[in-house]
């Protein structure tokens, strides 16, 4: 797939919307690097399992640290990998069934403890390298390979999760916009706490989506993506909640939180109130 990795070959179907989201992610770290002058090899992606796991293998020429995790545990990896070393830049990668199913009970945690991490979440609707199961994010009603008469459960709304369970920074995003979606990436891994950024990336072979997200106004086909408006204050998490009740799929900074303190913050506060003891103090508290 690629001259740093000529022996892996990406599983991705032609069209997939996950290539969008390799360029974008790719375009945001650059542009970090160029300004910050860090090295890449101080930024670390964590995978979960299923399509998006391939973003592990993701430059040309020097490439970030990648784990391939386990299914559902993204989180917990990176947050073992940023409270061992909070200088380095973390991304988690995952998809809509890896991060919202088997892995939707870290996210409630993470929020609370406001992990200083950016997700990039790449939401199709489907399990797609498993063959076209239902995920989380599928309509109800759908047909799938695991629902043939029509999915039973309600579709989740990750952004409407993400707000109430309380992550700090939620984005909204379009695989087929990279750019546009490099730039939300970089304000996620600027934020000093939990991002999430949630992309639309069609599954062209299971659930091919792209039309009607992006729309064909010459053929009567109105889109189902819209901009944020530019007065949105995103500061207001009421006015976040009123925006996600609008039809459609919102693309832009939903909500941004800069009071609360991170968790590595946190800790090097708790720090500072558990100085470790002197050897004539350990030696008193033996005295009777």
């Amino acid at each position: 797939m690629s001259k740093k990795n000529p022996e892996y070959d990406f599983k991705w179907c032609p069209g997939c919307g996950d290539f969008g989201v390799r360029r974008a992610l790719e375009l945001a770290m650059i542009d970090r690097l160029e300004e910050t002058g860090d090295r890449m090899e101080n930024n670390v992606v964590v995978a979960g399992i299923g399509c998006s796991g391939n973003l592990v293998h993701l430059l040309e020429g020097n490439q970030p640290y990648g784990i391939h995790g386990i299914h559902g545990r993204s989180l917990p990896i990176a947050m073992g990998v940023k409270m061992a070393q909070p200088n380095l830049n973390v991304v988690v990668v995952a998809g809509d069934g890896d991060f919202l199913s088997i892995g939707g009970e870290h996210i409630g945690p993470q929020a609370a403890r406001n992990l200083n991490i950016c997700a990039v979440i790449m939401d199709n609707g489907v399990y797609g390298l498993t063959k076209g199961q239902s995920s989380p994010t599928t309509l109800q009603g759908k047909i799938t390979s695991s629902t043939p008469f029509g999915k039973l459960e309600t579709k989740t709304n990750p952004l409407e999760l993400y707000l109430t369970l309380g992550v700090s920074f939620i984005a909204s995003g379009f695989s087929g916009q990279p750019r546009p979606l490099s730039q939300l990436i970089r304000r996620g891994m600027e934020h000093k706490g939990f991002s999430i950024v949630h992309v639309q990336s069609p599954c062209t072979t299971y659930n091919d989506t792209f039309m009607e997200l992006k729309g064909d106004l010459a053929n009567g086909i109105q889109p189902t993506i819209w901009d944020i408006p530019e007065d949105h204050d995103i500061s207001d998490r009421e006015a976040a909640h009123g925006l996600l009740q609008q039809p459609g799929v919102p693309i832009g900074v939903i909500y941004h939180d800069t009071v609360r303190p991170s968790l590595d913050q946190n800790v090097v506060g708790t720090w500072e109130k558990a100085r470790p003891k002197t050897v004539e103090q350990l030696m008193g508290a033996f005295e009777f």
